[in-house]
């Protein structure tokens, strides 16, 4: 299996925020989701903490030291409240995105060459701290070769108009769009990551036409298929997809 699962777990959260009890339990998610298969955790923590907490991002921290083979993706807007967490946590991954304080959920990707200055100090910080760096970035091509000059490592290819398209008739040339700005990536000296509304009907196409995708990160649509067949079932659904 060439592309890798990690599992947002920011659903888990948002549920147990809505009462006073800690259930369900984040780290308890996560324990069953890699004990499936999955290969790393991600974690979205937003200012507002609407769902992961700073508690949620240690917590996991700890629980991942006993899975040296996997790996801890932190993802969020490096000028609100991630470096701190990214600084004390020390993740394998960190994936800036570029997302408002109140912002419903990521809608786009880094701006380039309008972002590329502010973003240089704090890749190289990152980098500094051992973490590979990934750039969430929309599936434009002409970008890549800018984002690599940043000083990046990867970038998550933002995925929505990919999941709007599919079924479609517009599903084969966005999924063209998005092979090749992958090709353009990884021309420039990057790797692809993926992730944003992909599920157990769309991942498969996207894998098997977007060469060289490394990860791909899914929250929403795996917890939903998870509520119904259980995290074992889900994970051992969405690795399928990506064996396939």
């Amino acid at each position: 299996m060439n592309t890798r699962l990690s599992v947002n777990v920011n659903k888990v959260a948002l549920l147990r925020n809505t009462r006073l009890l800690g259930i369900p339990s984040v780290t308890r998610a996560a324990m069953l989701c890699l004990q499936a298969g999955a290969h790393g955790i991600t974690v979205h923590p937003r200012p507002d903490q609407r769902h992961i907490r700073p508690g949620d991002v240690h917590d996991l921290a700890a629980l991942l030291k006993d899975w040296p083979d996997r790996e801890y993706n932190i993802e969020g807007n490096p000028f609100h409240n991630l470096m701190d967490l990214v600084r004390q946590v020390r993740p394998q991954q960190v994936t800036f995105v570029p997302d408002g304080e109140n912002q419903f959920t990521s809608d786009h990707g880094w701006r380039f060459p309008q972002d590329a200055a502010k973003l240089k100090d704090v890749i190289a910080e990152a980098k500094d701290l051992g973490a590979r760096v990934s750039l969430f970035m929309d599936a434009d091509p002409r970008a890549m070769g800018e984002a690599a000059q940043a000083g990046v490592d990867r970038v998550e290819l933002y995925t929505e108009p990919y999941a709007q398209a599919f079924g479609t008739p517009m599903n084969a040339s966005v999924l063209q769009m998005f092979s090749a700005a992958a090709a353009a990536a990884q021309h420039a000296g990057l790797e692809v990551n993926a992730g944003h509304d992909l599920n157990l009907l769309n991942l498969r196409d996207f894998v098997q036409v977007v060469a060289g995708v490394k990860e791909v990160s899914i929250g929403h649509a795996l917890m939903a298929d998870a509520l119904e067949i259980g995290y074992e079932a889900a994970i051992r659904a969405y690795l399928g997809c990506l064996a396939a």
